[in-house]
């Protein structure tokens, strides 16, 4: 097929020749992209990056000289390029990858496991699709992100927080507030994927400690990359984090990272089950299935937030927990990386609230007072 219109233009940065060679191949497969130059080590891609000024970075990290998280610093605050990075899956590249992700880069391919032989031909599709999604993300001077200055209002919570509603009348339609029964704490469910971990990084610390419910994450990656991501957030953040089991009751104060490689429910009794699975609707996990079963576990309890990312996932979701009496934010588009899945998720006409990231944190205190009993309807 022949494509028409203006190829998206390529910057190769790999410090193994035949890793250049492959990953060369494998671009101009694409009739939708071509490679306009390559750069063998971190100080290269500086030089070449500002020289060319492609559209989108293939980036390595393990260079000598100058390697790629120094590169992606340098580039990120003095010539702003979408980066996507090719790196190892192993727990060491895991840790690494993320860094990146901090430091700027859009999103990240995970090389498959072997030596100089790896068969990067196995990933060719995602590096190809990963590639033109990054080409179109705005970028801006962005070389560090550091963790939010917490603020009086988030440093601890009202003494409200953790109270009932006692017999004061409901603030909710009585069908949905049947749904989430006394004794169960609200239910935080956030939905991530491109952009989604140094948005993450950036938002979760918003959390207090003593935070009075439950927090969910779901965001698309690689297991490896989940369990050192959950590692990463726990220490930025206040709020609790782990990466989810089986068999974990949901409680108050505790985020759970779910595993890259399962899918989450929360049952009838407020336990997480995971399995792995097919994909659903192209995903796993699937951000859809955990807030439909949140949305029945919790009902008016249940909160929805939609991220950062490209594709439809949490769109369903949404509608499931607007149903059930619960509430639904999406982030705009203005400080998204990518504004998929939140607009999917607005079209359906089931989001509540459409905000930049920093007012989210906000928005979720007010409607937990809300369900407690300690703010008046219309505080939303």
């Amino acid at each position: 097929m022949t494509f028409v219109g203006k190829k998206t233009r390529v910057l190769i940065v790999d410090d193994s020749a035949f890793m250049r060679r492959v990953l060369t191949t494998i671009v101009a497969s694409d009739p939708q992209l071509e490679v306009c130059g390559e750069a063998r080590d971190g100080r290269d891609a500086v030089t070449q990056t500002e020289a060319l000024k492609p559209d989108v970075v293939s980036m390595d990290i393990n260079m000598p000289h100058m390697d790629g998280l120094q590169a992606i610093e340098i580039i990120m605050s003095s010539n702003p390029r979408p980066i996507l990075v090719v790196s190892s899956a192993s727990q060491e590249g895991a840790a690494v990858t993320l860094k990146s992700l901090q430091l700027g880069a859009i999103d990240f391919v995970a090389k498959p496991s072997g030596g100089v032989d790896l068969d990067l031909n196995s990933v060719k599709d995602e590096i190809c699709r990963k590639l033109k999604v990054a080409a179109k993300v705005r970028v801006v001077r962005n070389a560090t992100r550091s963790k939010p200055e917490a603020t009086s209002r988030n440093e601890s919570l009202p003494a409200s927080f953790g109270q009932t509603a006692g017999n004061g009348g409901s603030l909710v339609p009585q069908a949905a507030a049947k749904r989430g029964g006394p004794g169960k704490p609200p239910v935080v469910v956030l939905a991530s994927s491109t952009g989604g971990p140094a948005t993450l990084m950036k938002f979760v610390p918003y959390f207090p400690k003593d935070f009075p419910g439950a927090v969910i994450l779901i965001q698309h990656m690689p297991e490896n990359f989940t369990e050192q991501f959950s590692k990463q957030l726990g220490e930025v953040s206040r709020i609790k984090v782990k990466e989810a089991e089986s068999g974990d009751i949901l409680v108050p104060g505790q985020l759970y990272v779910c595993p890259g490689s399962h899918h989450l429910r929360v049952s009838a009794t407020g336990r997480i089950a995971l399995d792995d699975g097919p994909r659903i609707g192209g995903y796993r996990p699937c951000a859809d299935l955990t807030l439909e079963t949140v949305a029945d576990y919790a009902g008016p309890m249940a909160i929805g937030v939609i991220l950062t990312g490209m594709g439809n996932d949490g769109a369903k979701g949404v509608q499931a927990v607007r149903a059930a009496g619960g509430h639904t934010i999406a982030q705009d588009e203005s400080t998204a990386v990518i504004f998929g899945m939140p607009q999917e998720s607005i079209s359906t006409g089931a989001i509540d609230q459409v905000l930049p990231i920093e007012a989210i944190y906000r928005a979720i205190e007010k409607r937990v007072l809300l369900v407690f009993g300690g703010a008046k309807v219309g505080a939303v």
